[in-house]
């Protein structure tokens, strides 16, 4: 077992027996190596008291998760370990309360023996993902989405009466917290092959009661249209490819891709789409990513813009540009017919793309004798039009330009 090699606590520690169970025994048996090992461990008795003891022995950080079912983490470096209490008067009977077979399996720290009553490494073997009882769906609906995105990290599939269960037990997901919904999401759209997957969830209501929107029956095309759309950019602008896989914010994980995937769950009305992402508690971040590209992704699947009009919505998209080009590809946008576009993005020197000041506000107060007020922001937007349409290119004209602009608009007001 992988786990064993790198324990950050000496065995004679703990009290017997102690087992390690969930996906630290799972991954150990699939051969998979993680970067940074998490551990639950199950003792009889004891838990949190343990779980200090070991913190105290190792200086480690120290976490009581949940008092009540006496559950608490120590944050060893580079390693966390959760130690639980047994849930019933054995292991078996814990492992019975368990979601799915593969993780209901246990390995006793001390003796190396197995505990697996449900055979849930033969399902590991078989890349099955089965469920322990429907009972236990019942009791913690989120484990219905569990399956989904356990199926794209491990590449398993889910066995037919586990997926007819989850079907049928679907709209309780409703029950349960919208940020423990978010989270599962997430984790499944950071997954590579997360559109099959998604696409399964779609197919099978698990969103539907959240959405409150009978979903579009032709998800799964979209979403694959979306991802040929990725490829052809990751052939054709490998940077853009780069950026769309690029966190929204050093905060939050997801990457405009598996945002952009989300989209297509979502109602093409604004003030709609907003209302969905706030019921699952998308950040502020996410939304803003979403009605960006839903608010001005018409444009590129409309006549060519002008310069002007293009200058205006680069400063809208601004970021949301990489994804605002994919889903337009996606759309059925030729790729070529974006490609100046894309050269602007790129080019820091372009103007319409990366505009820079020929004048700032103070100068244009000080020369055009006037006050601070919205009328500076004006002018600086309408000089920034009038040089990348070519009528001015120096400090000069357009500080000119400003004043003419300013007398034509206000004859009354005295510019010299």
């Amino acid at each position: 077992m992988q786990f064993l090699e790198n324990l950050p606590f000496n065995l004679d520690l703990l009290p017997k027996p102690v087992y390690v169970v969930g996906g630290a025994v799972r991954d150990a048996l699939l051969g998979r190596v993680r970067a940074e090992l998490d551990l639950d461990l199950v003792v009889p008795t004891g838990a949190v008291d343990l779980a200090r003891k070991l913190a105290t022995e190792y200086r480690a950080g120290f976490v009581l998760l949940d008092p009540e079912r006496q559950i608490a983490r120590v944050v060893f470096p580079g390693m966390t370990v959760d130690i639980a209490q047994q849930d019933g008067e054995s292991i078996t009977n814990d492992l019975a309360r368990r979601d799915y077979t593969l993780n209901a399996i246990a390995y006793d720290l001390q003796t190396g023996a197995t505990v697996d009553p449900f055979s849930g490494t033969q399902d590991i073997h078989q890349r099955t993902i089965r469920m322990v009882s429907r009972d236990n769906l019942i009791d913690d609906p989120l484990r219905l989405l569990r399956a989904y995105r356990q199926g794209a990290q491990l590449n398993f599939a889910i066995e037919s009466q586990t997926q007819q269960a989850i079907r049928d037990l679907a709209l309780l997901l409703t029950n349960v917290a919208a940020e423990r919904v978010l989270a599962e999401l997430r984790y499944l759209l950071l997954t590579p092959n997360s559109s099959e997957w998604l696409a399964a969830m779609v197919a099978d209501e698990l969103l539907t009661g959240w959405l409150e929107l009978p979903v579009c029956t032709d998800f799964a095309a979209k979403l694959s249209q979306f991802d040929r759309a990725c490829e052809l950019v990751r052939q054709h602008y490998p940077a853009l490819d780069l950026e769309l896989d690029r966190p929204l914010r050093d905060t939050i994980a997801i990457s405009r891709r598996a945002i952009g995937k989300f989209t297509f769950l979502l109602s093409s009305d604004l003030q709609i789409a907003t209302t969905q992402m706030l019921r699952l508690t998308f950040s502020s971040a996410e939304i803003q990513v979403v009605t960006t590209v839903i608010t001005y992704l018409p444009q590129l699947l409309s006549e060519p813009m002008s310069l002007t009009e293009q200058y205006f919505w680069f400063q809208s998209v601004d970021d949301r540009f990489p994804l605002s080009i994919v889903l337009a590809i996606a759309a059925g946008v030729e790729l070529l017919s974006l490609a100046p576009l894309i050269d602007r993005y790129f080019d820091p020197q372009d103007l319409v793309a990366h505009p820079t000041p020929l004048v700032n506000g103070r100068e244009l107060m000080d020369v055009l004798k006037i006050p601070p007020s919205p009328t500076i922001g004006k002018l600086l937007t309408e000089i920034q039009i009038a040089r990348i349409n070519g009528k001015i290119s120096t400090s000069l004209e357009a500080l000119e330009f400003a004043r003419e602009f300013l007398k034509a608009s206000d004859p009354s007001h005295d510019t010299d």
